[in-house]
């Protein structure tokens, strides 16, 4: 009934605003289409629907509609998530966000995402014939009590997967702390470059800069602090320095949520930039003509890769170990348990 009523809201919204003209930026120096805006409310109207027809008991027609709505429509409101963590910095470091709409616009995108990816999985797991709640398969009832996991880390094969993929966070931040501190990369000036990034920035972001500290390298070491929760144990259970939480079970989705929102869009955006700078490099793509404070394109090109490099290297990084985290943590019915339990 949710991702239902989302829908609605959903179009409502797009509708209204193609119809008043309001401009709903999807990228810099780009605005959505009105026709693109009325497509993604049909889309929305039909995610709804399927995921309204999906409770119902459905012949094989039926049942083949709605996977086929809930498969088409599920990626582009994944793919309308993009923006969600830059959004996300600039107002934690409260530098003010260029764009209502475009806020509201991702924010629309994310709910509904993740409304029609749970629609989705649990139509999934009962077209299986697997508990709609666990994902076991099981007899007996499926509301009854949940048998939680012991703690565990992530298997060693995961954790070196995570880790060589936070090297990419290494040439970006190193870049940022080098002009933080007064240096000079990439024919770019460390006085040109904190003269173009303090212009409107906070407070908060021109005090950490003063020290030598990038506001986004700061942000890059929190999503490496939610790493780290996923992929050990103590990510499931409070550690000591929790003080009067220690000892209890994090709840499941305190980590996963953030991964989730933030690991899918930044692999997205952060794969994009990553094949974008070798086609610029080669002449396939455009080069950016340089304007302030970079001096020539090709230290532009670089930017962009190690850019990519870091957003992509996080964001898969966040979501392989995401995957592995809830795998660990997925808690089974107790039914499930007696059932599957040897005589």
């Amino acid at each position: 009934m949710a991702a239902a009523l989302w829908g609605l809201l959903y179009a409502a919204v797009e509708v209204t605003w193609a119809a008043v003209g309001i401009t709903v930026p999807w990228k810099e120096h780009a605005s959505y289409a009105p026709a693109v805006q009325l497509l993604l409310a049909a889309l929305a109207v039909l995610a709804g629907g399927a995921c309204l027809a999906s409770t119902r008991t459905l012949a094989m027609p039926g049942r083949a509609a709605v996977a086929t709505a809930l498969i088409v429509t599920i990626p582009v409101f994944v793919v309308g998530t993009n923006g969600l963590p830059m959004y996300f910095v600039t107002l934690v470091t409260l530098s003010g966000i260029d764009s209502a709409t475009g806020l509201a616009q991702v924010l629309l995108n994310t709910v509904g995402a993740a409304l029609v990816l749970l629609v989705g999985l649990s139509y999934r797991r009962r077209l299986r014939g697997d508990c709609s709640r666990c994902g076991r398969p099981h007899a007996g009832a499926s509301d009854g009590p949940l048998v939680h996991p012991a703690a565990s880390p992530a298997p060693k094969r995961t954790r070196k997967a995570v880790y060589l993929l936070m090297c990419g966070l290494l040439p970006w931040a190193g870049l940022k702390t080098i002009w933080t501190l007064g240096g000079d990369a990439l024919g770019v000036s460390a006085d040109d470059w904190q003269r173009t990034t303090s212009f409107g920035a906070s407070g908060p972001s021109k005090a950490a800069a003063s020290v030598g500290i990038d506001v986004t390298v700061l942000a890059a070491m929190a999503g490496g602090f939610l790493l780290l929760g996923l992929l050990y144990a103590w990510g499931q259970v409070f550690p000591r320095w929790t003080l009067i939480m220690s000892g209890r079970r994090v709840p499941r989705l305190l980590p996963l949520i953030p991964a989730w929102l933030t690991g899918i869009p930044l692999t997205m955006y952060g794969a994009v930039l990553i094949v974008m700078a070798p086609l610029m490099a080669v002449g396939v793509l455009p080069e950016i003509k340089p304007s302030g404070p970079f001096t020539t394109s090709s230290g532009i090109t670089w930017f962009v890769e190690f850019g990519g490099l870091a957003f992509g290297g996080l964001g898969f990084g966040l979501v392989v170990a995401a995957r592995s985290y809830a795998a660990r943590t997925r808690p089974v019915c107790a039914s499930a348990m007696a059932t599957n339990r040897p005589e």
